[in-house]
């Protein structure tokens, strides 16, 4: 199997298996409360420990893959993920349930390592902006199906089935990485010396923090938009639906950032263009009434820089070295990803309104600039040093 799309597909639907588990616990978490006897607090504890391995595990999975290699190192996290869903599907202990949650988070880190790491392989200097974009989009795509399916297998046979679910999601795509095949330019290069140069390696730290920066403040919506209109006398359920357009709109947005980026080899001025004005709407948000139209916008304009920040790592890693790279880039991500929604609440709880946190994002998003900028003078000054 050598057609780069026809891999992508794979890429895309085992990428997804992870956005669908992640679901799994918030889709049926009034179950787990009335199964378990526990409270939202405890639900948010089981939510967050998902990602909570990857503040140790993104760095040294890179180089598990280095080392194992691209697909014994997908099926391994694959066999993680399954494991600790089977063991969330079969528990009624409550420390279980934690302990196949990290055990799922574990796998899931790895595997977005790899994943990311593989879709590079196969698209650097080839549309590399459009294919991950398309990459990226497989989180919501798989979001968006589990808030679908998910709740109604719950409600008619227990939060058991919801696991098991997802479990035999992952067991599938166990079944479709047998069919990946790496491309042949890095078949060779796994024998090259794997250490990076000082610059790629700050070049990569950076291009982790833009990422998980734009990540934070793109959280920030999910995390804090529905306290936010709590407060002004809307529903829980009106608030989730009307911040789920977000959701659906940026998965028109990302591929479509992605095509228009590689179209108009801009990619940069597009992500400064639209991390400035999801910047705007974020702090606008919170001042303003019409919410609907600030989510249709932000929806609209939040996915065109993926692509563009996620091919970034793919300007200054080689073949030999992109294991170890998007561990590095991971890390930052995750790191991240546990710090700002944490920082956001503490923010929230002594202003008394989730506004603050909303504000917290757009900071956060305005941020990405200047490391855009950042990002260029590092690759420019390498490039420099590689001439002479």
């Amino acid at each position: 199997m050598r057609n780069r799309w026809t891999i992508l597909a794979i890429l895309f639907f085992v990428r997804l298996t992870i956005a669908f588990q992640f679901q799994s616990v918030a889709a049926v978490a009034p179950l787990l409360e009335k199964s378990f006897g526990v409270g939202l607090a405890d639900i948010g504890i089981l939510i967050g420990l998902y990602f909570t391995p990857g503040i140790v595990l993104a760095l040294p999975g890179g180089a598990i893959g280095r080392t194992l290699g691209d697909k014994p190192t997908t099926i391994a996290a694959l066999l993680l993920m399954t494991a600790g869903g089977l063991v969330m599907a079969t528990t009624d202990i409550w420390g279980w349930q934690m302990a196949g949650r990290l055990a799922s988070g574990a796998g899931g880190v790895l595997l977005t390592v790899q994943l990311t790491k593989m879709g590079t392989d196969w698209f650097a200097g080839k549309e590399i902006a459009t294919a991950m974009a398309i990459f990226v989009n497989s989180w919501p795509a798989g979001i968006g199906i589990s808030l679908l399916l998910l709740p109604a297998i719950g409600t008619a046979y227990g939060a058991g089935a919801v696991f098991l679910s997802a479990a035999a999601l992952t067991a599938a795509g166990i079944v479709l990485v047998a069919f990946y095949q790496p491309p042949p330019a890095t078949v060779a290069a796994t024998a090259a010396p794997s250490r990076l140069d000082p610059l790629a390696l700050l070049a990569v730290i950076v291009a982790g923090a833009i990422w998980g920066l734009y990540n934070v403040g793109f959280a920030m919506v999910f995390s804090f938009g529905p306290s936010l209109l709590a407060e002004r006398g809307w529903s829980i359920a009106a608030a989730g639906s009307a911040i789920s357009l977000v959701l659906w709109l940026s998965v028109i947005s990302v591929p479509v950032g992605g095509f228009i980026a590689d179209r108009t080899r801009r990619p940069l001025t597009l992500a400064v263009a639209a991390s400035l004005a999801v910047a705007l709407l974020l702090a606008w948000l919170p001042r303003s009434d019409a919410v609907i139209t600030i989510f249709v916008l932000i929806g609209l304009i939040c996915g065109h820089p993926a692509g563009p920040v996620m091919s970034l790592p793919a300007r200054v890693l080689a073949p030999e070295t992109r294991a170890i790279g998007m561990g590095v880039f991971y890390t930052l991500y995750y790191a991240a990803m546990m710090l700002g929604p944490a920082v956001a609440g503490r923010l929230a709880k002594s202003a008394g309104t989730a506004a603050v946190a909303l504000d917290l994002g757009a900071l956060a998003v305005l941020a990405c600039p200047p490391l855009l900028w950042l990002f260029e003078r590092i690759v420019s000054v390498r490039n420099h040093h590689a001439k002479s």
